[in-house]
């Protein structure tokens, strides 16, 4: 445990605007449009928790930040997953959840949060998420 919360608090929101603004400079977005970053992180981050075995998504989770976790969690129902989405479904899911148009649509989203995600994750566990995909849903994990 941390021996100062508050720093912990401070790292973990800075962390947090760092993914942001990572998915908002992809697309040239300015920080007034941080809702919709903020969108595209919470859709993709929670279609992929759903997607992910609950051991996978718990070691996964643990790699992100305080601020991001509690997002990845929200509403979690571990009884109820993972839930078997194949590309089509899950970029499907993609667009229901980010109802935005942005260039490359919803895959371009996908990709654009993902990578983001990925320089906060181990290569290791990054490669782990990859390997619980089914293939044609791994083409699109950065």
């Amino acid at each position: 445990m941390a021996s100062n919360p508050y720093s912990t608090f401070e790292a973990s929101i800075d962390k947090t605007n760092l993914i942001l603004k990572d998915i908002e400079h992809a697309y040239g977005w300015p920080k007034q449009r941080r809702n919709q970053s903020y969108a595209a992180l919470r859709t993709v981050l929670q279609l992929l928790r759903d997607r992910l075995p609950v051991q996978e998504s718990v070691q996964f989770a643990a790699q992100l930040p305080v601020l991001v976790r509690g997002v990845y969690f929200e509403g979690w129902q571990p009884s109820d997953v993972p839930v078997k989405l194949n590309r089509e479904d899950f970029l499907y899911e993609v667009r229901q959840g980010f109802p935005y148009e942005v260039d490359g649509g919803a895959e371009g989203v996908v990709k654009t949060v993902l990578d983001a995600l990925r320089r906060h994750i181990s290569p290791g566990e990054w490669d782990d998420v990859r390997s619980t995909m089914p293939k044609d849903l791994s083409t699109i994990i950065p």
